[in-house]
């Protein structure tokens, strides 16, 4: 078990203890704290400041037991003149998590999810008139209880968004034959983490106002913004990132040369390995239909460059949508070209960049993977394969 795990374990027993305590003696937090050897407050605010997006999990089933927690949780929010709008789908059928994984691209981790659970408002049970959007207000602090319990008791989850993209909303409720009056705020899918998590540091002074907002008060803090990160050139085998969850992170694939071509394209299949001795490689799958494609076969060098989490939306709502024929989808972007020692394209606002060489192309042949390949590829074009030796690999520190 990892560190990780063992204190998320520790955490749900000593909050459990601390719930007893309270329950028995109905004593407050604080007189719970300064009665015994557990520092109540210091385990809530680690839980809080612990808890990170997990979006790769392990085969290990989800108890029942915890579910239910989870969800006594949820329903321990504040809310609105005590309406209580939240409802819950739990889905453990794996076809339905497989149809969210294969309809909402920002999901596909719902696929190898044991379980999700969709966190819903019942708008017959809100504030009419101006107050009605309090649903989602209250929603949104039980999707909060829920994701701190699932982190307290040793799982992993993810808040993946629904509401208000409408789409997206009518979508779902198809799916889940949700009623006229059940809005879903979001898909959470959970489970226990595969590997070690990276605890984000989201702590920004500048972003605190004392009194107004001109921070005009005479006893006034003044904001000290942090360092601009810089990029610092690694050794690609001195890399420490999984294998298995860096796909479903903010991923995109820039190949061509300035002043020739050049495209990007939003990617969430990959692999990374190693070939031939100490040969570190990075595999990338491009559709016959991106105009990606016809720059991969032609350049000898790639980038495969994850980001922060805020550029998803940027990754995945253009680059992953609009073509390359169509328009110049770097300048597009929005985002800051770069280019590496070799010219190769990639972006200022990365987290991490792997320059490949490109050592093998080819279309994927689905023969010989079973069924899966044959159900994926039954109604839309083939992918080629690509296989990219890291010849230059920089991390934003």
């Amino acid at each position: 078990m990892s560190k990780s795990s063992s204190l998320n374990v520790l955490l749900a027993v000593a909050l459990l203890i601390v719930s007893i305590t309270w329950a028995c003696s109905g004593s407050s937090a604080s007189a719970a704290a300064g009665g015994g050897d557990i520092d109540t407050a210091a385990i809530v605010i680690n839980t809080i400041m612990t808890r990170t997006s997990v979006r790769a999990y392990t085969d290990q089933d989800v108890e029942e037991e915890k579910v239910e927690r989870m969800i006594q949780a949820a329903m321990s929010a504040p809310t609105a003149g005590n309406k209580q709008p939240w409802r819950f789908v739990v889905i453990r059928d794996k076809a339905i998590l497989q149809q969210i994984s294969a309809n909402f691209h920002t999901m596909t981790m719902a696929q190898n999810a044991p379980l999700a659970i969709v966190v819903c408002g019942d708008t017959n049970d809100t504030f009419q008139g101006d107050g009605f959007d309090y649903w989602v207000e209250d929603t949104s602090a039980a999707t909060e209880n829920l994701l701190l319990a699932a982190h307290a008791m040793g799982l992993g989850a993810v808040w993946c968004g629904i509401y208000p993209q409408m789409k997206r909303v009518e979508l779902l409720k198809e799916m889940l034959k949700l009623p006229e009056n059940i809005i879903p705020l979001n898909v959470i899918p959970v489970g226990y983490p595969a590997g070690e998590q990276r605890v984000k540091d989201k702590w920004k002074p500048e972003n605190i106002h004392q009194n107004t907002w001109e921070d005009d008060a005479p006893q006034a803090v003044a904001a000290q913004a942090a360092p601009a990160p810089e990029w610092r050139k690694v050794d690609p085998m001195e890399l420490r990132v999984s294998p298995f969850s860096i796909f479903t992170d903010a991923m995109a694939l820039t190949v061509g040369r300035q002043g020739e071509k050049m495209n990007s394209m939003a990617i969430g299949w990959g692999g990374l390995g190693i070939l031939w001795g100490k040969r570190p490689v990075v595999t990338v799958y491009v559709e016959e239909r991106r105009h990606t494609l016809s720059l991969m076969n032609e350049y000898d060098y790639f980038t495969v460059e994850a980001f922060p989490e805020q550029y998803r939306e940027v990754l995945w709502g253009y680059l992953g949508k609009v073509s390359g024929r169509d328009e110049d989808k770097i300048k597009g972007s929005g985002l800051t070209l770069r280019l590496t020692e070799n010219g190769t394209p990639a972006f200022e606002e990365g987290r991490l960049i792997l320059e490949c060489k490109k050592i093998y192309g080819a279309p994927f042949n689905p023969e010989g993977f079973g069924d899966v390949p044959k159900e994926v590829y039954k109604n839309r074009p083939l992918h080629s394969v690509f296989i990219g030796e890291i010849v230059g690999a920089w991390v934003k520190q």
